[in-house]
């Protein structure tokens, strides 16, 4: 294995997108150490070889072709449709990465017509996009947008020509086996019922009443901090699910219960084990927790 292996060739094609891929990009904070085991020959707004126009004309090769925004066949750049362009580029690349949640599954975009606008491999859960065949290329970032500390962990596996273990969404392991949930620090909060009825409280769990989507979402939100600084379970706000293929979810700060029973368990909690515990935790009232949320509120 080298030492100091050759820069990488990337190619950065947007679909259709709000660039918010692009901007997290920009927001990490190793992001020139990065920059300098790169040659990006297109980037929408860092420096590069090609502007979209030769590009196209072009078609180069390159060793990874990242791709931001939701796929549709009729959606053109520079004048050529995107079918025929991501087609080509990604016969022609070594690895592929969708970035963020419309790349990855169709995520909001998806919502506004959901007949021709999906992810590059996945249509929500159903691996029907146009790069399905290729599955095998792709590194799936899911997130809206995708953490940039994600992208650089992928990138520098690749350079360094090491495997990444994959999920069946074609997620890293490494990144996406935990559930945001699992480094929250309001699990007290969940475990004992106590809840939080307001957003940007420091105390209290936000599942039941915020509608959080922690206990069912694949991410390392809370290990790898935003900014190094934060999440948005720390700020006191609901994770919402924005990894997964099924998001966005109608009615994202509600949790669905029935006669205050969640009508979906947290992932891997059988739901008779969920029953007994809940039951427990209600019948108790821990004193400490409840006045650390009536300060919290006051």
């Amino acid at each position: 294995m080298p030492s100091n292996p050759a820069k990488l060739r990337v190619i950065w094609l947007q679909g259709i997108t709000c660039n918010g891929n692009t901007h997290s990009f920009l927001n990490d904070p190793s992001l020139g150490t990065l920059l300098d085991s790169v040659e990006f020959l297109h980037h929408p707004l860092l420096p590069c070889t090609f502007t979209l126009q030769q590009l196209v004309k072009k078609l180069p090769k390159s060793d990874i072709l990242i791709f931001e925004g939701a796929y549709s066949a009729s959606f053109e750049r520079a004048g050529m449709a995107m079918e025929s362009l991501l087609m080509t580029l990604a016969l022609k690349t070594k690895h592929i990465i969708s970035m963020g949640s419309c790349a990855s599954f169709g995520g909001i975009f998806k919502e506004n017509d959901p007949e021709h606008i999906s992810g590059i491999v996945f249509d929500k859960e159903n691996d029907s996009g146009p790069l399905r065949d290729m599955r095998k290329k792709v590194i799936t970032l899911s997130g809206c947008p995708a953490h940039p500390k994600w992208l650089s962990f992928t990138i520098d596996m690749i350079r360094f020509d090491k495997p990444i273990a994959v999920d069946e969404y074609r997620r890293p392991k490494e990144l996406y086996a935990y559930l945001v949930h699992n480094g929250c620090l309001r699990n007290e909060y969940f475990e004992w019922k106590v809840d939080s009825e307001h957003f940007g409280t420091k105390e209290g769990c936000l599942f039941y009443a915020q509608g959080c989507q922690g206990p069912f979402t694949h991410g390392s939100c809370n290990k790898i901090l935003w900014n190094e600084v934060s999440s948005k379970t720390r700020s006191g706000t609901p994770c919402v699910g924005c990894t997964e293929p099924t998001f966005p979810k109608r009615e994202l700060f509600t949790t669905k219960t029935y006669m205050s029973i969640p009508s979906e368990m947290p992932i891997g909690i059988p739901k008779r084990s969920y029953l007994a515990l809940a039951g427990a935790a209600k019948s108790f009232h821990i004193k400490r927790l409840e006045e650390r949320l009536i300060d919290d509120h006051t």
